[in-house]
Order: C-alpha cells, then structure tokens, then sequence
C-alpha cells in the first residue's frame, strides 16, 4: 500500500526535474541553488568575521569566555523564523526591503553560537603545560596563539564552521517567505499553489543535499589541516617541543 502510494510522488518528482525548462531560468533549479549558497556563504562569512576576533582574544586569555559563551548561546533561544518576523518592519522601515536583508540578519545569528563557542573552546582547552613549555622557551603571547594554541584549537574551531555552514544552508529556505528566490521557493510555491509534489521534492532534495555536501567538505578541510589527527581506535598523538615550536609525535 505504501508502495503503490509513494510510486505517483517518485514520478512526480521524476517527471520535475527530468524537465529541463525547471532549470533553467529566473525560477529555475540552478539559479535558486547559486542564490541559495550565495547568501548563505555571505551569513557564514559575515558570521565567522564577528565571532572568531573576541573568541580566539578571550580563549588565549582563558578570562570571562564562559560568561561570553553563555551569553551568545542566548541566541539560541529565538528560533529563526522568530528572528526574521521581527527584523521585516525595520528592513522595511529602513528601506532595505525584502529579500536578502530580512534572511541575512538571521542567518548571521544562528552561525554566531557554534563558530563562537567552539572556537573559545578549542583555544582555551589546550593543555596548560604545553602553553607554558612554549612560553618557557622564549615565545611571546602572540607566538604562543599562533604557533601552539591555535594549531590545537583548529579541529573544535573548524567544526563550530562546519556545524554553523551546514545549519545556515539548511535554513536559508526561509527566504523564500519574504520573496528571497532560493531553494525554499519552490517548497513554498508547491505548498501554496501548485501542489506539485515534484516541485516540493527537488527543492526539499537539492536543501538536503546541499547540507549533507557542506557538511563532508568541512570534515575533509579538517582532516587535511589538521593532518596529526588520526581515528578513535589509533592512539591519541603526543605533542611535544622542539626549537621550531610546537610538533606532534607520529
């Protein structure tokens, strides 16, 4: 029964996406899907360039970072589409319009937690006595950030990217509620209008696959620059001093 039910909605969708006029075009797949990851590349970089500055200062520092992070947390707590309703009237009152403004803004708060606090987290857990062999052997504050605590801080401070890119990609759809043209539109015209199950499918399927694609890209940035990382079942590398700094053990 659930077979013969779902066959209908498997051709609808096939019959969508094997057209080609659903491509290409203004309202097509294609330049939905750049417009999609345009604004959601610009959220997660406008999102990385607030957060990293005060979470790599107060990391290195290890003062008031877990006050900070709390409070960035706070965000949240106000979902997103919460966040969009609100930031209308004053796009609209400031001239900015719908579209691209009105999705920005709350994309670029849903980012702000996990780079934020993965970032202050990566920093201020490195080990202490390594921090303080490098300072024993001459290198000043800012040697120490660059050279030892941001190197052990890289895979925690990558994953608050990975895990803010991939939430932004899967929530730019909203744009498409204030007349941003994104993979959300053709989710929400297919509800609205045409009731075209392929319509709802592609866009749905193009959002997830997007996710999934951002998603494994940050893994493999991971593991290629932070290459002295190895599986849970290796053991854990040893780090240790040398004149050049600080080198793992393989």
């Amino acid at each position: 029964m659930g077979a013969q039910g779902g066959a209908p909605v498997i051709a609808e969708f096939w019959d969508y996406v094997s057209d080609a006029d659903n491509w290409w075009g203004e309202s097509g797949l294609l330049f939905l899907t750049w417009n999609h990851l345009r604004l959601a590349f610009f959220a997660t970089l406008v999102a990385t360039l607030v957060a990293l500055p005060p979470a790599v200062s107060l990391g290195h520092r290890r003062k008031g970072g877990a006050v900070a992070v709390g409070l960035v947390n706070l965000s949240r707590a106000i979902p997103s589409f919460a966040v969009l309703v609100l930031v209308v009237p004053f796009s609209l009152r400031y001239g900015f319009g719908l579209g691209f403004w009105p999705t920005f803004v709350p994309l670029v708060l849903l980012a702000l937690p996990p780079i934020f606090a993965n970032t202050y987290t990566g920093l201020a857990g490195v080990d202490r006595s390594t921090v303080e062999a490098a300072r024993a052997m001459g290198m000043r504050s800012r040697e120490v950030l660059r050279s030892v605590e941001i190197p052990a801080g890289l895979p925690l401070m990558i994953t608050g990217l990975r895990i803010a890119a991939t939430q932004v990609v899967a929530t730019t759809t909203l744009g498409a509620l204030v007349a941003y043209p994104c993979l959300g539109t053709p989710i929400v015209r297919s509800l609205q209008a045409t009731r075209d199950n392929g319509e709802l499918l592609a866009g749905a399927g193009l959002v997830a696959l997007l996710a999934l694609l951002t998603d494994l890209g940050f893994s493999l940035l991971e593991r290629r620059l932070s290459p002295w990382r190895r599986s849970t079942a290796d053991p854990a590398p040893v780090a240790s001093i040398d004149e050049s700094g600080l080198t793992p053990v393989t």
